[in-house]
């Protein structure tokens, strides 16, 4: 399972939680990262995506399918 397949929603963090965006993968609950750019924050999602299955799998646990497909230009 590609973790590019998830969609991701990126959004500025205030100035009181230290600027930056953060990354959230909706279909994973709990998944995120932050990064300085909305490029950054992206790809340091992707590790993140990389271990929430990891865990999943080591705990047993479905992994759900992607909502839709993700789009990247």
């Amino acid at each position: 399972m590609s973790p590019l397949r998830y969609p991701v929603l990126v959004s500025p963090l205030s100035a009181e939680d230290g600027g930056g965006f953060l990354a959230t993968v909706p279909d994973l609950p709990g998944c995120m990262s932050d990064g300085e750019t909305p490029q950054e924050a992206l790809s340091n999602v992707q590790d993140a995506i990389e271990s929430w299955i990891e865990a999943a799998q080591d705990m047993g646990r479905d992994i759900p399918e992607p909502s839709r497909q993700a789009a990247f230009g």
